[in-house]
């Protein structure tokens, strides 16, 4: 259960910075430089969710339910 809803999280979380970093990529028609957009990038807190939505994706994924985790059952 905590699982789901780490994943659903980081998933939205993710999404977020995502669109908002791929809306930005419009300041190179204004003529940004490269160096100038990652600068501007850098400043931004919505930059930062993407990181933190797939390091939250990760941790749930690997997360693990059980610290012996028994692959078949025993006859």
């Amino acid at each position: 259960m905590i699982r789901g809803i780490l994943f659903l999280t980081g998933f939205g979380i993710s999404v977020a910075g995502g669109i908002s970093t791929i809306a930005y990529l419009n300041l190179f028609a204004t003529g940004l430089s490269l160096v100038e957009f990652l600068l501007f990038l850098f400043t931004r807190p919505e930059f930062y969710l993407l990181p933190i939505g797939i390091i939250l994706i990760a941790i749930s994924i690997y997360l693990s339910g059980n610290s012996n985790p028994s692959f078949r059952d025993k006859e």
